[in-house]
C-alpha cells in the first residue's frame, strides 16, 4: 500500500475521533482541557523551532517559520482566553459604601 494513501487515512480517522472527542466534552471541563492544550501547543512550538533550526532546505525554513508564528500565535492566544474565561469566576470584592464615607466626613 502507498505510503501517502496510510498517512491520509490515518489524518482522515484522527479529524473523526478528535471531532467526536470535543463534541462530548461538557462546558465544565473545557477550561482545564484548554489549558492542557496551551501545553501542548508549548511542545509543538519547540518542535518547530527545533526542526526549524537545523534544516538548510529553503522551502522548509519558510514553512517552518509559518509553524512557528502560528504556533506562537495559537499559543498565546489560548493563555488569553483561558485567563479570561478564569476571571468569571473570581469573586469580587465588594464595593466600599461611598455613601456612608460621604455623610461621615460631612458631618465632622
Amino acid at each position: 500500500m502507498n505510503d501517502a494513501v496510510v498517512w491520509l487515512t490515518i489524518f482522515i480517522l484522527s479529524v473523526f475521533v478528535g471531532i467526536e472527542v470535543i463534541s462530548k466534552v461538557s462546558s465544565t471541563l473545557h477550561t482545564p482541557l484548554m489549558s492542557g492544550a496551551n501545553a501542548i501547543h508549548g511542545v509543538i512550538l519547540l518542535g518547530a523551532i527545533l526542526v526549524t533550526g537545523s534544516t538548510d532546505n529553503n522551502v522548509a525554513l519558510v514553512v517552518g517559520l509559518i509553524a512557528i508564528v502560528l504556533a506562537a500565535v495559537n499559543m498565546v492566544g489560548g493563555f488569553v482566553v483561558t485567563d479570561r474565561m478564569l476571571q468569571m469566576f473570581v469573586r469580587k470584592k465588594p464595593a466600599k459604601q461611598a455613601a456612608g464615607e460621604s455623610s461621615e466626613g460631612s458631618a465632622a
